[in-house]
C-alpha cells in the first residue's frame, strides 16, 4: 500500500487525498520499517501515536513474569494499532507490537489527526472512523474470549476455526498466524495443538496446510 492510497483504509474513509496528505505534513508523523520479528512497541511504553501498517503484518503479544507468550490478535495492512495508548498517552502498553514479516508502518500523532490544523480539514470522519476500528477490536477481543472459554484443545479450535469459516465466507480459508502463534493466541500446547489437528484430519473434519484450513464434510476429503 502507499501513502496515496491511504483513502482507501479504514482510518482514513472518507477523507479526501488533499486532507490526508495535509495530515501527513503534522508533526510527529513518521514513516518506519522493520524486519521480522523486529519490536516496534513494548510493554511498558507510552506512545502519543498511532500505527497505521502499510505493508507486512504485526502481532500483538504479551509476555507475563515468567516468560509465557499470548498472541492477543495480528494487524494487517490497511490496519491500526496501539490506537488506545495513543488516545490515553499517560497509559503503558500491556503488549508488544512485534513485525510478523518485513513491515512497513506510518505513525501518527492521534491529537495532531483530533486538531483542525486548517479551516477546510474537518477531523469529524478520523474521528468517528477511530470509535469505529475501536468497537471493532473491542469485539474482536470478545470472541477471542469466546475461543478459550472451552476447557479442551479441541473445543477452542473448532470454535476458532468455525467462526472464521463464517467471518471470511468460506469453509476454505487462510489465518494470520503459524503454528505456535495460533497456540498461542488459544492459550493452549503447540504439540498439543498440532497433535489435535492431526486427530481432526484423520476424522475427516478439517484439512490444514500452514496457516490455510478447509473446514470438510466427510465426502469431501481426499
Amino acid at each position: 500500500m502507499d501513502l496515496q492510497d491511504l483513502e482507501k483504509t479504514d482510518l482514513f474513509r472518507g477523507v479526501s487525498r488533499a486532507e490526508a496528505e495535509e495530515m501527513l505534513r503534522r508533526p510527529g508523523t513518521e514513516l518506519r520499517r522493520y524486519q521480522k520479528g523486529e519490536t516496534i512497541l513494548r510493554a511498558g511504553d507510552r506512545t502519543r501515536r498511532l500505527g497505521l501498517v502499510l505493508s507486512g503484518g504485526v502481532t500483538l503479544e504479551h509476555d507475563d513474569a515468567w516468560g509465557n507468550r499470548t498472541v492477543l490478535g495480528h494487524v494487517g495492512e490497511g490496519e491500526v494499532f496501539a490506537e488506545t495508548y495513543a488516545c490515553l498517552p499517560e497509559a503503558p502498553l500491556m503488549v508488544n507490537a512485534v513485525a510478523a514479516e518485513e513491515t512497513q508502518v506510518l505513525f501518527l500523532d492521534v491529537g495532531q489527526l483530533f486538531s483542525h490544523g486548517s479551516d477546510h480539514l474537518q477531523p469529524g470522519a478520523v474521528v468517528r472512523n477511530l470509535l469505529d476500528i475501536t468497537a471493532r477490536k473491542n469485539l474482536a477481543l470478545s470472541r477471542r474470549s469466546f475461543y478459550t472459554s472451552s476447557k479442551t484443545i479441541r473445543g477452542r479450535l473448532l470454535s476458532y476455526l468455525s467462526d472464521q469459516a463464517v467471518l471470511q465466507g468460506s469453509s476454505r480459508f487462510s489465518i494470520p498466524f503459524n503454528r505456535q502463534q495460533l497456540a498461542d493466541y488459544l492459550g493452549v500446547d503447540r504439540s498439543a495443538l498440532s497433535n489435535e489437528l492431526s486427530k481432526l484430519r484423520r476424522e475427516k473434519l478439517v484439512y490444514a496446510e500452514k496457516n490455510q484450513f478447509h473446514l470438510l464434510k466427510q465426502e469431501e476429503f481426499l
